[in-house]
């Protein structure tokens, strides 16, 4: 892990290096300061989107796992973009956009249902009417 945080980081001041020869160091610092503006404007709008589907569908009755799943990944893509850097700006608006966060979802829970167990478990209860008086039965 600590490999792959070494080679953001040198990927990052690469970008940011080379983004600054082109355009200066003003610019680059201006560049970095409207994509983090711009970026929370985006991430504040699909949050409130990606709440409202979620509100809704959970109203609807239905199984709102892939709102809550691109609530997740607007929060992330927003943490992203407020991290100073060209790379995670892009990673960050990738995940802020609907079409390829759709994309990211979709390969994020195959990822998943592939890692979790197939196992059923079985719960061995039953229903305990509240109007009589609870009293613990221990059986054999």
């Amino acid at each position: 892990m600590a490999v792959v945080l070494l080679l953001y980081i040198v990927a990052e001041v690469a970008a940011v290096w080379a983004v600054s020869s082109l355009i200066g160091v003003l610019g680059t610092l201006g560049l970095l300061v409207v994509g983090a503006f711009l970026g929370s404007w985006l991430a504040r709008r699909e949050g409130a989107r990606a709440a409202q589907a979620f509100l809704a569908t959970a109203r609807s009755g239905r199984s709102p796992h892939a709102e809550i799943t691109d609530g997740m990944l607007v929060a992330f893509g927003g943490l992203l973009i407020m991290i100073p850097g060209f790379l995670s700006d892009l990673a960050g608006l990738a995940l802020l956009l609907p079409p390829t966060r759709g994309i990211v979802r979709r390969a994020w829970l195959r990822r998943a249902e592939r890692r979790m167990p197939n196992r059923l478990i079985v719960v061995d209860s039953e229903v305990v009417d509240n109007e009589t008086p609870h009293r613990p039965i221990i059986e054999g």
